[in-house]
């Protein structure tokens, strides 16, 4: 998150130990991943502009409880898939105004990360985002990576963020969240299917109790957001949230997320040689990584803070603001 995210920048050796299980195939609801025989994705860390495509369902678990077609004509048409965007994007607090959008197009980016919800956002206000903003953005070119910053682990490093800690029933408390979630989302105009990225700050993962109350809690708001009908998304700093829960794909642990948006702010993309992530998991389609934060920029005369992130991912599949978020069994 901007003026917050970054992980520190640790070295560490590259590809995975000799001791990580070879990875098989996912079950429903599971991490995308590909088998341990599949070559890596291309190494080129995103840097093509834009290039965006189609993913069936946006990897394993995607649209998870949505209404499938059946025998007869008058069977419910399940939602399409959510595009994927590989590429750059930019994150930042508040979200622009459709001036500044607009002039953006003289970046090198075409995907920008919106804060939509969530009552630990540190630009709770977001004046400019509203439904017209969203289908604008996306028509003039743009791909939204929604962003839901909601309640934090009770031992996030964040002194801003302490205030809006997990409690004591983090699995209701993250079924709950998770609800809040999609409603804000569909009401943007972001439909089913689309992925929504959960925000935890870095946390003491050293604290045990901490740390699990926290996996609770991401992992009840994946299950909720999955049985809503879209795709659970995870952003957290590389050395905590994230090795949490490749520990956690190690154990076999259910319900965990689809996407994983990693922050190691070491100034160039290392998509696919994140040191705390097996080089094959979360693979393919399914990575970002937020890799510089916190600094100025300038195109077409408006000056933005921002973060910088190379995607391979899916992105928020905009639709009209008459669909009823939330409304699948």
């Amino acid at each position: 998150m901007a003026a917050m995210a970054g992980a520190a920048l640790l070295a560490g050796p590259a590809g995975a130990s000799a001791g990580t299980p070879a990875l098989s195939a996912p079950a429903p609801g599971a991490p995308v991943t590909v088998p341990a025989s599949a070559p890596a994705a291309p190494g080129a860390e995103a840097e093509a502009a834009g290039a965006e495509t189609e993913t069936a369902g946006a990897g394993a678990g995607a649209g998870a409880g949505t209404e499938t077609a059946g025998a007869g004509a008058d069977a419910p048409v399940p939602p399409a898939p959510a595009p994927r965007f590989a590429g750059k994007a930019f994150d930042t607090c508040e979200a622009p105004s459709l001036t500044v959008m607009r002039a953006w197009l003289r970046s090198p980016y075409r995907a920008v990360g919106v804060y939509f919800g969530g009552r630990g956002r540190g630009c709770p206000g977001q004046k400019e985002l509203t439904p017209a903003w969203v289908a604008s953005a996306h028509a003039m070119g743009w791909r939204l990576l929604p962003l839901f910053v909601g309640s934090q682990a009770p031992c996030v490093h964040s002194a801003a963020k302490r205030p809006y800690a997990i409690g004591t029933r983090p699995s209701s408390q993250g079924a709950q969240e998770a609800g809040e979630a999609v409603r804000a989302a569909g009401a943007l105009g972001i439909g089913a299917n689309s992925p929504l990225y959960l925000d935890i700050e870095a946390f003491r993962l050293e604290d045990t109790s901490c740390a699990a109350t926290t996996l609770s809690f991401v992992r009840a708001w994946n299950r909720e957001v999955r049985r809503l009908g879209y795709v659970p998304g995870y952003y957290s700093s590389a050395d905590t949230g994230i090795r949490q829960i490749e520990e956690a794909r190690k154990a076999g642990t259910p319900d965990l997320p689809s996407v994983l948006w990693f922050a190691r702010w070491r100034g160039a993309p290392a998509l696919y040689s994140e040191t705390s992530l097996h080089p094959e998991a979360w693979m393919p389609h399914a990575r970002i990584h937020q890799y510089v934060g916190n600094v100025a920029e300038s195109y077409g005369g408006h000056r933005v803070l921002i973060d910088r992130n190379a995607v391979d991912a899916p992105v928020a599949r905009v639709t009209t603001a008459t669909e009823t978020p939330g409304s699948t069994k």
